[in-house]
């Protein structure tokens, strides 16, 4: 049965972000599993609205950082200043300091920016100046980038991309959408108007939840054999690592508690092999774009079977 928390959580978004049931769908579930979300898209798709959505939706702070090439570390996780009249520093939290974190335009920053997140997407704490400072338990990141064909845009290096648990895109509205769109209340008014519906004891409830979920023997050698094949195959040439193997696993069990079930299903996993491994790999022919990973992936997909057996519960 679905959670009524996360179906009052979905359905908030939906009025906003219209027509991207699934992307929605999805983000939620980076959540849930402790992940962060990556968005790979043109411009005025919808991105920064669906992250202020789901900021508004759950109770917490949210800081929107815009990534340019003149943005340095220190603008991202703070600074210490002196303080004349104790003679001695201080420091001063950044932006990165709170729940939600929009990144937007996140491969506009140079690399030495970029690697700034590092160790707070993968600790949630970072360190500065010999201090390390923790983050918020619940702290989520949502960054947008610039296809890298733009104009401007540094590449995302492998392990930064590795942090992220999926790549999402919004992609063009359908016609009807659209028209809905243009037709409707103002999204930006609708948008302000939203109220926290999730607290932050029902989000931390909910991930302890998530590691509740069971993966039967059946399914987690479908994902290991998935895993294994993005090593052996000819158009791979760096595959899924064993970090990688677990974010999947973490995510299928986030999707199937959002989906109202306690076990993973094999049709779990399908759902977020394109999100969750996508933007991990590196490709044989050089290719960076992602919808040539996503059709790599969509091929080893379709050649493996697929678990017949029900859940073992």
């Amino acid at each position: 049965m679905e959670n009524p928390a996360l179906a009052t959580l979905t359905a908030q978004i939906n009025q906003v972000v219209v027509g991207k049931p699934d992307v929605i769908k999805l983000t939620i579930t980076a959540l849930l599993a402790g992940g962060h979300v990556l968005f790979e898209d043109v411009p005025g798709v919808g991105k920064t609205t669906l992250a202020r959505a789901l900021a508004r939706s759950v109770a917490g702070d949210f800081n929107r950082v815009q990534f340019t090439p003149d943005l340095l570390p220190n603008d991202i996780l703070g600074v210490s200043i002196l303080n004349q009249q104790h003679n001695d520093f201080e420091f001063h939290a950044g932006p990165i300091f709170t729940t939600m974190l929009l990144a937007d335009e996140i491969n506009r920053a140079t690399p030495r920016t970029q690697s700034a997140l590092l160790q707070a997407m993968a600790e949630r704490q970072v360190t500065i100046d010999g201090t390390t400072y923790p983050l918020p338990a619940n702290f989520f990141v949502l960054a947008t980038e610039n296809p890298s064909e733009y104009a401007g845009t540094y590449p995302l290096p492998e392990a930064q991309l590795d942090r992220f648990l999926f790549s999402l895109q919004v992609g063009y509205p359908t016609a009807p959408d659209e028209l809905a769109l243009y037709s409707g209340d103002d999204r930006q008014q609708t948008l302000a108007q939203l109220q926290a519906v999730v607290s932050e004891e029902t989000l931390t409830t909910l991930k302890q939840q998530v590691t509740q979920v069971k993966i039967s023997p059946t399914v987690v050698q479908y994902a290991l054999d998935l895993v294994t094949a993005t090593r052996q195959d000819a158009a791979i040439r760096l595959g899924i690592s064993p970090r990688g193997g677990l974010a999947l696993m973490q995510a299928s069990r986030a999707y199937a508690l959002l989906n109202g079930r306690d076990y993973v299903v094999p049709a779990d996993i399908q759902a977020l092999l394109i999100p969750t491994f996508s933007h991990r790999l590196v490709l044989a022919n050089g290719a960076q774009s992602l919808s040539a990973k996503q059709q790599v992936v969509r091929d080893l997909q379709s050649s493996l079977p697929v678990p017949t057996k029900g859940p073992d519960k």
